[in-house]
């Protein structure tokens, strides 16, 4: 009995690794055009820019308010952050869950004309104001007045105190 349950744990520590091991469209042979850059990464496109900030603050369980804090943003530059050129641009909602400002925008125009800004849930209007304040302080290069920066909601709350 007690082989049967190990046997059982076992199977159940490796069940994991294989779902986190998921091969590319590539790989399964969902053809593409052209071929991958050399790291098959955003950045292998010319003139893309990825920066990404990370916050790590306190150790041990969640206590609202306290920690631990495991959060960050990341910041997509389709042009670099140099330019003010707009990209043609679309979205959608995949589940009809989630937050993403400025798409409005997007769906009228079919323009991108700044960054697109990944952070958590909580963090969406602290981080659409600090693309706005970036904008200004790169010499009142705005957005264009009915523009809002896109920036995107991904969930945290298994790794951070989202709600502190």
């Amino acid at each position: 009995m007690q082989t049967r349950i190990t046997l059982l744990l076992c199977a159940l520590l490796v069940m994991p690794t294989f779902a986190q091991t998921k091969p590319r469209a590539r790989d399964l042979g969902v053809p593409f055009d052209g071929t991958p850059g050399a790291r098959n990464a955003i950045t292998d496109v010319a003139g893309v820019e990825v920066g990404h900030s990370t916050i790590i603050r306190g150790e041990g369980k969640l206590q609202v308010g306290q920690g631990p804090v495991r959060t960050g943003v990341t910041a997509i530059h389709p042009r670099g952050k140099s330019s003010n050129d707009p990209v043609f641009a679309g979205w959608f909602s995949l589940n009809g869950n989630g937050e993403m400002t400025g798409t409005t925008w997007i769906e009228e125009s079919g323009f991108l004309e700044g960054p697109v800004m990944i952070t958590n849930t909580s963090s969406v209007g602290v981080v659409r104001d600090a693309v706005l304040a970036w904008h200004l302080k790169r010499g009142g290069q705005t957005l264009q007045a009915w523009g809002l920066p896109v920036v995107a909601e991904t969930y945290d709350g298994w790794l951070n105190d989202i709600n502190g």
